[in-house]
């Protein structure tokens, strides 16, 4: 009877033995994965659309509240002189180069520069007009009547002259470019002014610079 009793004994502690392992083997195994499509939660709520717009337009640094702020950090990001006149100097030489980033919008485009390459192919009277202006100041500024008018008189022909070669270059360039340029709508009203305030330049002055040699065939 006590070998029965130890057996007994010996049975059920097997048996509490074999539950502990099936409980301990039920947490080892992790839980049903989820479902296809299932998104976790995020654990925090979904942030509005207007917080994050304003969240993202807000500035990096605080905006100036007075003048004195406003002119202080305009102060401390404005560039240095000598960086100003680098930048003013390369600017100027692209003009000077014909380059169309840096031209002035009336200046910009293959139109454009070729109506400047058939001006500066050849000299035109038109290129007195400055200098003749200085000669008019002149004229007005000597005290002797003879000398003032004759001056105005060969003044006002001149004056006379450029206008009808002015004219006469402007319907000139205008015929060229268009055949030169089929698809192009040029005007010949704004291509005879263009033309007109190009050879009035002195040649040194002219900007852009010119490409072409007197002479040469454009």
């Amino acid at each position: 009877m006590r070998f029965l009793r130890r057996s007994d004994e010996t049975t059920g502690n097997d048996a509490a033995g074999t539950a502990v392992d099936a409980a301990d083997t039920a947490q080892d195994v992790p839980d049903d994965p989820p479902a296809k499509g299932h998104t976790p939660g995020k654990g925090r709520p979904t942030p509005k659309r207007r917080d994050s717009q304003s969240a993202a337009r807000r500035p990096a640094t605080p905006a100036p509240r007075t003048r004195k702020e406003a002119s202080e950090y305009a102060k401390a990001n404005r560039p240095s002189k000598d960086a100003r006149r680098a930048a003013a100097a390369e600017r100027r030489a692209r003009m000077d180069a014909g380059d169309d980033r840096y031209l002035l919008p009336r200046d910009r485009g293959p139109v454009r520069a070729y109506i400047r390459d058939v001006i500066d192919s050849r000299p035109h009277l038109i290129g007195m007009f400055m200098p003749l202006a200085v000669l008019v100041l002149v004229a007005v500024v000597l005290p002797i009547p003879a000398i003032q008018q004759y001056l105005s008189l060969f003044c006002l022909l001149a004056l006379i002259v450029m206008i009808g070669e002015g004219v006469l270059l402007g319907m000139s360039v205008t015929r060229k470019a268009r055949a030169k340029f089929p698809s192009e709508d040029i005007r010949a009203l704004s291509t005879s002014w263009y033309c007109f305030t190009r050879a009035s330049q002195v040649r040194k002055l002219r900007t852009p610079k010119p490409r072409v040699q007197r002479g040469a065939t454009v």
